[in-house]
C-alpha cells in the first residue's frame, strides 16, 4: 500500500495521531478542532505555563471554549508537552510557530527554522507535515524541506509530505473561527495537496481551496494582508489630508460604502497592530530584494501605516494646544491598548506606539483597558489603571481613544471629560462633540 493510500485510509477511518507545534492564538483552536473532530491530539510549546494550562482544562485564548478545552483533555482526546519526541508518534505535524519581525524589520524565522530541526529528529515514515506560519513565498521549499530531509535521512514525496496552508485567524470575530473559515493547501506534489487538503476537509466545515505549490499558499496569504495594508495606509494618508481640508473622513467613507460594487470599505486608525497585516508586507518587501524589486507602492503604505502612532501624538498635542496645555507634563489617559476591540490580543498595538510616543514627550500616560490588566513590552511591565468613573475621567487633561472596545460607557466619557481624542469614531453616534476629535 502506498503512503498515499495509508494515509487517506487512516484520515477516514480517524487513526491519524495530530501533533501542534505551537499553542498561540493559531495552534490552540486548531488543537481543539482536531480534537473535537476525533483525531487524538498532541500540543507542542516551549513555554512550561501554556503546557501546564492546557494539560489542567484551562484555556487561556479568547476563540476557545473552556469547557471544549476540558473535556477533550479530561477525555484524553487533547494533551500538551514540551518534549518534542512527541513527534515520533503522530502522523499530522502543523507547525504554528511566532514569525515576527527583528529590530530591522527584517523576517524572524528563527521559531521555524528551529521548530523544523528539533521535528527532523524524530520525523518517522508515512507523515504529513504543514506549516501554517506567516511567511515569505518560498520558505516551504527552500528551508523546511532540506532541514527535514536532512535531519531524518527521509526523502519528501516519498518518505513524508511537507505543505503549507495559512493560518487564517481574526481573533475576536463572532462569526468566523477556525471551524469554519475556507482554508488554503498547497504542497510539494500534486498527492501531498490532495491528502494534506483530505485531511483538513476531515476537521472543519469550510471550503478547502488546493493550489499548486506551497509558493503559491504562502504569496496568498501575503498577498491578503498586503491588499490590506495598502489599502488602510490609503485611507491613513486620507485622514492626514481631510484634517487640513476641514472633512470628516469617516463620513465620506460611509457614503463611498453605499455604492453596491466596486468599493470595500477600510478606516483610518492610530496603526496597524496584530500579527499579521503589519508584519506580511515586510516579508514580500524582504524577499523582493532578493530578486532586485523594489515593491514601491507596499513600501509607501508601510510607510503611512508606521507614522501614524507619531501623527495621532502631534494631534493630541494640537488639541492640548487649545487648553494652553503641552504634551510635556499633561495628564493622558489611552483607552485601550489591545490592537483591535473587545480581545485581550496586543501584538504589535499601535496604542503602545502612542504610549511610548507620548512618554518621549514627557507626557504623565496612563492607560484603561478592560481586557489587558497588564503588558509586557521590550522588558517592560505596565500596569493599567483599574476602573474608569465620572471623577477619574474629569482627572486627565486628554483621553485618546486607540481601541474601539464595546463595554466601555463612552457617554459617561464625554460627559466626564476636558477632551477627547477619538482615533476610531467609536463616539460618532454621541450628539454632543464638543469636546470630541475624530482622526
Amino acid at each position: 500500500m502506498s503512503m498515499k493510500e495509508k494515509l487517506m485510509q487512516k484520515i477516514q477511518s480517524k487513526e491519524i495521531r495530530v501533533g501542534v507545534v505551537g499553542l498561540g492564538y493559531v495552534g490552540l483552536p486548531l488543537a481543539v478542532e482536531k480534537a473535537k473532530a476525533g483525531f487524538k491530539t498532541t500540543g507542542f510549546d516551549v513555554q512550561d505555563e501554556k503546557v501546564k494550562l492546557v494539560n489542567e482544562g484551562h484555556n487561556y485564548i479568547g476563540d476557545v471554549i473552556d469547557d471544549d478545552l476540558k473535556v477533550l483533555v479530561d477525555s484524553g482526546m487533547l494533551s500538551a508537552t514540551t518534549d518534542f519526541s512527541f513527534i515520533r508518534d503522530v502522523d499530522f505535524i502543523a507547525i504554528c510557530v511566532p514569525t515576527p519581525l527583528d529590530k530591522h524589520q527584517q523576517p524572524d524565522i528563527s521559531y521555524v527554522k528551529n521548530s523544523t530541526i528539533e521535528i527532523s529528529k524524530y520525523l518517522t515514515k508515512d507523515t504529513m507535515v504543514v506549516l501554517e506560519s506567516t511567511t515569505y513565498p518560498g520558505t516551504t521549499e527552500e528551508l523546511i524541506k532540506p532541514l527535514l530531509e536532512e535531519g531524518s535521512g527521509l526523502k519528501c514525496g516519498e518518505d513524508f509530505y511537507l505543505g503549507f496552508s495559512p493560518e487564517r485567524v481574526d481573533p475576536g470575530n463572532a462569526v468566523f473561527k477556525t471551524k469554519n473559515t475556507p482554508k488554503v493547501v498547497g504542497a510539494i506534489g500534486k498527492d501531498a495537496t490532495e491528502v494534506i487538503a483530505a485531511m483538513y476537509r476531515a476537521v472543519l466545515d469550510s471550503d478547502i481551496h488546493e493550489v499548486s505549490s506551497p509558493a503559491i499558499a504562502e504569496m496568498e496569504k501575503i498577498l491578503e494582508n498586503t491588499y490590506r495594508n495598502i489599502n488602510i495606509g490609503l485611507i491613513n494618508e486620507l485622514a492626514i489630508l481631510c484634517h487640513k481640508m476641514n472633512i470628516n473622513l469617516w463620513e465620506v467613507v460611509d457614503a463611498a460604502k453605499t455604492k453596491p460594487y466596486g468599493f470595500q470599505a477600510f478606516y483610518p486608525g492610530p496603526g496597524l497592530g496584530g500579527h499579521c497585516i503589519p508584519l506580511d508586507p515586510y516579508y514580500l518587501s524582504w524577499k523582493a530584494r532578493e530578486y532586485g524589486f523594489h515593491t514601491s507602492m507596499i513600501e509607501a503604505s508601510m510607510m503611512i501605516n508606521d507614522k501614524m502612532p507619531e501623527y495621532c501624538v502631534e494631534r493630541a498635542g494640537k488639541i492640548l494646544n487649545r487648553f494652553k496645555k503641552s504634551l510635556y507634563g499633561s495628564k493622558v489617559l489611552v483607552l485601550g491598548v489591545a490592537y483591535k476591540q473587545d480581545i485581550d490580543d496586543y501584538r504589535e498595538s499601535p496604542a503602545l506606539r502612542v504610549i511610548e510616543e507620548l512618554e518621549e514627550e514627557g507626557t504623565n500616560v496612563e492607560y484603561f483597558d478592560p481586557y489587558i490588566p497588564v503588558y509586557r513590552e521590550n522588558g517592560v511591565v505596565k500596569e493599567g489603571i483599574k476602573e474608569i468613573n465620572s471623577k477619574i475621567i474629569s482627572s486627565y487633561d486628554l483621553i485618546v481613544i486607540t481601541a474601539a472596545h464595546t463595554n466601555i460607557d463612552y457617554d459617561m466619557i464625554q460627559k466626564s471629560a476636558k477632551a477627547i481624542f477619538d482615533t476610531k469614531n467609536v463616539m460618532k453616534n454621541i450628539i454632543n462633540r464638543d469636546n470630541i476629535d475624530v482622526l
